[in-house]
């Protein structure tokens, strides 16, 4: 894997924010969901998650997330992601968010 600068790395914007709305994604190729995500002062973006196998729709509204929201859009199928979720593959390739073990306010940056 290529070694990046730490200014490489200041480029990325990486936020805190909580699901405020979520959705079955049937267009998608794979298993996703479209969220719907209030980022505070940032405002709300969408994004769509393939994190079906371990989250019910239920169970992710009301849940922070960490996701990069300095991404261009994403179309996916009639949609655009306007942020990128960030979680871990587990052995099966099945992705575990990534959330912070304590709330903090939306719109907070990670460093």
């Amino acid at each position: 894997m290529e070694t990046i600068s730490w200014n490489d790395f200041e480029k990325i914007d990486i936020r805190i924010g909580t699901i405020i709305e979520a959705a079955d994604f049937p267009k998608a190729r794979k298993p996703a969901y479209k969220l719907t995500i209030d980022f505070g002062e940032l405002g709300i973006k969408r994004s769509s998650a393939q994190i079906t196998k371990f989250y019910s729709l239920d169970d992710l509204v009301g849940q922070q997330v960490i996701a990069v929201v300095n991404f261009p859009p994403k179309q996916i199928a009639d949609f655009f992601s306007e942020c990128l979720v960030l979680g871990v593959y587990d052995e099966n390739k099945d992705v575990v968010l990534i959330q912070p073990k304590h709330s903090v306010s939306n719109g907070s940056k990670i460093g």
